[in-house]
């Protein structure tokens, strides 16, 4: 943490008999209590949201499709994310101090880059997912199928393991700043994880920039299929005299929900993880002087989003609200209950 921070907080060693050992950050009770709630407040909503997500898709027959397998595998990255990353990031985040050793802040730290990158690769082919329902329609059954779902969860969570433990583990973050790492950064106490300029840049592109393009491109090129259907319709109920102001107020309902829903799922995608993936962008060119208030303040931002995946794709539909409401109210335990009709 730098010098700027510690002026305006009390900071004492984390290992005060140790040499070179990290600064722990002491705050007043007030402040950590408000952060330890916010944090927890998170960590619940993350872990308990995709973990009824992953209830109601496994269990209720009607919900097996490829298109929620998706979903389904999507839930299970942000629910390990709740569960294995978020609670020791909080503390350390808060306390400043790392008292796990060295071996479990490679573990954690590479948990939390394949998570949170899985998460992206999970969100990106979904938006595939959608494109080719809204813009092809008759061929979505064939293109879509458990096969192609399989593969794209595959690719997802191998390309993020690579990540994630290739780059931690193997310590390809610190090829090009070893030396340096060890003489400016390192400290006794700490789990701070940087890295060179160009693994920076490769991991920035290929786990946010690129999926976060393809994303962009997708929902745009969605937006404008939709909106061109609506009018179409629109088109044909003039033709009808009968039903024709309903016909055309239920046109005009889907173009805005259509334009709402995609605002919604691009606008808290990139407010989440724009700040974070910036900075760590352009940290290893302004010699790693971003404070480490700034990185964490941007990392729990991002991690917000895996807390907002089940209001986005599940909360707004129907089926799950009524699948909820079977699971809140015990009827999940009740015989026959996964046939139950959702629709």
């Amino acid at each position: 943490m730098n010098a700027s921070i510690r002026t305006l907080e009390t900071v004492e060693y984390c290992y005060k008999l140790v040499d070179k050992s990290c600064f722990r950050t002491i705050r007043s009770h007030a402040l950590r209590a408000s952060l330890y709630a916010f944090g927890a407040l998170a960590v619940l909503v993350t872990v308990f949201g995709n973990m009824l997500v992953i209830i109601s898709i496994a269990h209720f027959k009607q919900l097996h499709t490829p298109t929620n397998y998706l979903v389904l595998s999507l839930a299970i990255a942000d629910f390990l994310l709740g569960c294995l990353v978020m609670p020791y990031s909080l503390i350390r985040s808060i306390e400043n101090c790392w008292y796990l050793g060295d071996l479990f802040c490679k573990l954690q730290a590479s948990f939390d880059f394949m998570l949170c990158a899985a998460s992206i690769f999970h969100l990106c082919f979904i938006s595939v997912d959608r494109y080719i329902a809204v813009c092809d329609p008759l061929k979505y059954k064939i293109r879509i199928n458990h096969h192609t779902i399989l593969i794209m969860i595959l690719i997802s969570w191998i390309l993020s393991a690579f990540v994630g433990f290739g780059m931690i583990c193997l310590e390809l973050n610190l090829i090009e700043i070893k030396d340096f790492y060890y003489k400016k950064i390192f400290c006794n106490g700490g789990c701070t994880l940087v890295m060179g300029k160009l693994c920076s840049v490769i991991y920035s592109i290929v786990s946010f920039y690129v999926p976060g393009f393809i994303m962009l491109c997708i929902y745009t090129k969605i937006y404008f299929v939709a909106t061109k259907q609506a009018r179409a319709i629109n088109d044909i109920t003039r033709q009808i005299q009968f039903v024709k102001e309903k016909k055309i107020m239920v046109s005009h309902t889907s173009e805005r929900k259509a334009a709402k829903t995609l605002g919604i799922v691009m606008g808290v995608f990139l407010i989440c993880w724009t700040p974070y993936f910036t900075c760590n962008f352009v940290d290893p060119f302004i010699e790693h002087s971003t404070p480490a208030l700034t990185f964490d303040s941007f990392f729990w931002l991002g991690y917000l989003n895996s807390a907002f995946n089940p209001v986005i794709y599940t909360f707004f539909y129907s089926w799950f609200r009524k699948a909820l409401k079977i699971i809140l109210t015990f009827k999940i335990f009740t015989t026959d209950s996964s046939r139950i009709n959702l629709f």
